[in-house]
């Protein structure tokens, strides 16, 4: 399989410009939990930026589209392999989220299958999570996301993120919105990641 195969299996890879990397990213509206706090004042997904901006421009709408519907052709798993691999770092869902089960042991499949790439994925989607983190691959770090701003993380999950008015310990703000060399959401060494809110 080339990448113009696979670009066309899983509609691509996307590029944010903060990132080291390429990203995966879905239509915010398809998010479970983020399409309940989206409507909730004081949560983290009431002002989601994956609802405005360039994420309303029709090429991107169709983009985003692609990739949801792609999640379940029979090849998506080679598809994002021939993509993603040789990359150092990748970000699961810039925008998006979690599905089902079954789309989270899709990507296991696929981090395994790169063990050269750092794979980073943040979810909402807690019900959708192993019981066991032993079973989630070494090369892949799940960071539960917190729901409302200024609250502290989920105490259940070792690798979590939340959004803050003070004290962040993310650095983009201060990089005019760049990772540059800061590989902290990737790194299990690092609990949590505090978000300023933007």
């Amino acid at each position: 399989m080339n990448k113009k195969e696979a670009k066309l299996i899983t509609g691509g890879l996307s590029a944010p410009s903060k990132m080291p990397g390429p990203a995966f990213n879905l239509p915010a509206q398809a998010c479970i939990t983020g399409a309940k706090l989206v409507k909730i004042p004081g949560s983290v997904c009431s002002g989601c930026y994956a609802l405005k901006g360039r994420y309303r421009f029709p090429n991107v709408k169709d983009a985003l589209a692609r990739r949801l519907i792609g999640l379940t052709h029979s090849q998506w798993i080679p598809a994002m392999v021939v993509l993603i691999d040789k990359e150092p770092h990748f970000r699961w869902h810039d925008s998006g989220d979690l599905q089902s089960v079954q789309h989270l042991i899709n990507i296991f499949e696929v981090c395994k299958l790169t063990p050269g790439t750092s794979h980073w994925l943040p979810t909402r989607e807690a019900k959708f999570l192993p019981l066991n983190t032993d079973s989630i691959p070494k090369n892949l770090i799940i960071r539960l996301s917190g729901h409302k701003i200024d609250k502290p993380a989920a105490g259940f999950w070792p690798w979590t993120s939340t959004v803050v008015t003070q004290a962040k310990s993310c650095p983009a703000k201060e990089q005019g919105n760049q990772c540059q060399d800061c590989r902290a959401c990737w790194d299990r060494a690092t609990p949590n990641i505090a978000y300023g809110l933007h």
